[in-house]
């Protein structure tokens, strides 16, 4: 099968997590960010896994996988859950293409949890700070009355708050998959608890480490981002030593999602070892 699908489960030290893969070639993992799952990667992987090996998982407290209320699943817990699924896909070294906080976990992992890779592809990247707006940090003040609004409110604020991210809109058949895991009881609690767990100081810890990469690195950048603007991902890449950097003009904070097909055309060379 070479569709995203979720048949795989592991226990971690954050609890069960969901996974999938598909396709021969290289090994590629695919590393989603907040608020998402790997569903956020569907519309690329039959494409990818005609080339690579590609591995996939919902991060703990993240889509399919379990959610924790007594289990931190911060920027560095979440690194150190990469660590464990690499183990448990027995990889060593592989292509790592991470979006969002994704990316800020594959670099934590990397700098100061010695995982290394054979290439590094970072999209529109939660690294450089600041990196909340105004609405995160009011939830973040306020989470318990956030967690505790009626269903039908928080559902809205769920759908407004993901729809938020795209420059142009996605299929509504994608919105709805993205915003399903958030909906339930659990799904609510978990979603307002990554404000809460939301710290820069854990990007600020190897924010100077940035130009240590051990690998290549490519960049790409939805250049009409409405959560991080095109100008953070250039500090980025200056902060990096000035990798390659690719612009995607017309798309926001998701590629993959708003535009597979442009997404790919820049992504797969990066990719290529």
């Amino acid at each position: 099968m070479t569709g995203w699908h979720l048949p795989e489960r592991f226990q971690t030290s954050a609890g069960f997590v969901a996974a999938g893969r598909s396709g021969t070639g290289p090994a590629l993992v695919l590393a989603h960010g907040w608020p998402w799952s790997s569903f956020s990667w569907h519309r690329v992987i039959a494409r990818l896994s005609e080339r690579f090996t590609v591995h996939w998982y919902d991060m703990p407290d993240f889509g399919a996988s379990e959610h924790r209320a007594d289990r931190p699943s911060g920027i560095d817990a979440q690194a150190q859950i990469f660590a464990e699924m690499l183990d448990h896909f027995d990889l060593r070294a592989p292509i790592v293409w991470a979006h969002d906080f994704g990316g800020a976990i594959a670099l934590r992992a990397h700098l100061t949890g010695g995982v290394d890779y054979t290439r590094l592809v970072l999209m529109n990247v939660v690294m450089m700070r600041p990196w909340g707006s105004g609405f995160f940090d009011h939830v973040k003040r306020h989470v318990d009355v956030f967690s505790a609004v009626p269903p039908h409110i928080h559902r809205g604020i769920v759908e407004a708050y993901i729809g938020g991210a795209f420059a142009h809109g996605i299929a509504r058949d994608d919105m709805d998959q993205l915003v399903a895991p958030w909906l339930d009881a659990e799904g609510q609690i978990a979603f307002y608890r990554q404000f809460a767990q939301a710290d820069e100081a854990l990007t600020a810890a190897f924010e100077d480490k940035l130009d240590q990469v051990r690998c290549p690195v490519h960049i790409l950048w939805g250049a009409d981002d409405p959560w991080i603007p095109l100008a953070r991902g250039r500090d980025l890449a200056s902060a990096m030593g000035r990798p390659p950097m690719t612009e995607l003009p017309g798309l926001g904070h998701m590629p993959q999602l708003e535009n597979a097909d442009a997404t790919l055309r820049a992504a797969l060379p990066a990719l290529a070892p």
